[in-house]
């Protein structure tokens, strides 16, 4: 009778014994660089800006950007002589959100309009999207992008 007690003693003392953790050689997981941060300063300048319709490359105007190294004191120059104040709204991670408006439409004729864009910096351009608004209520979105001037 001592043989299954002493069975059941051994399985019981490698059943209870502890086991030694192997070294996970499984290199962790890849960790996203995070998205550089923009400043105003990186932005300040003059800035020669082609305007297009989302889904094309064809450019329907363009803009002359000057921005400051604060958040006041921006402003645009367009082809038909408008030069509104832009607002810096905010500058968050990569990204400056401004608004502009209303003043006299480049794209319709005798229209105001008022834009809001969201720009950050691409490759040394500053690049984004513009949505424009339109007091009767009709909006369009276009994508902006601008080199700056020497």
């Amino acid at each position: 009778m001592r043989r299954p007690l002493a069975l059941c003693a051994a399985v019981l003392a490698v059943g209870c014994a502890k086991t030694e953790q192997q070294a996970d050689s499984t290199p962790p997981a890849a960790v996203a660089a995070p998205a550089p941060v923009i400043t105003l300063g990186d932005l300040a300048g003059t800035w020669e800006g082609q305007i297009m319709a989302m889904d094309k490359d064809s450019v329907v105007t363009t803009a002359t950007l000057i921005n400051t190294a604060t958040m006041d004191g921006w402003s645009m120059k367009l082809p038909n002589g408008a030069a509104p104040a832009v607002k810096v709204v905010t500058v968050e991670g990569d990204s400056v959100v401004t608004t502009a408006g209303p003043f006299a439409s480049v794209l319709r004729k005798g229209q105001q309009v008022s834009t809001h864009s969201i720009m950050h910096m691409k490759d040394g351009k500053l690049v984004g999207v513009i949505h424009a608004k339109y007091p009767n209520g009709d909006t369009a979105t276009l994508r902006i992008t601008a080199t700056r001037k020497p």
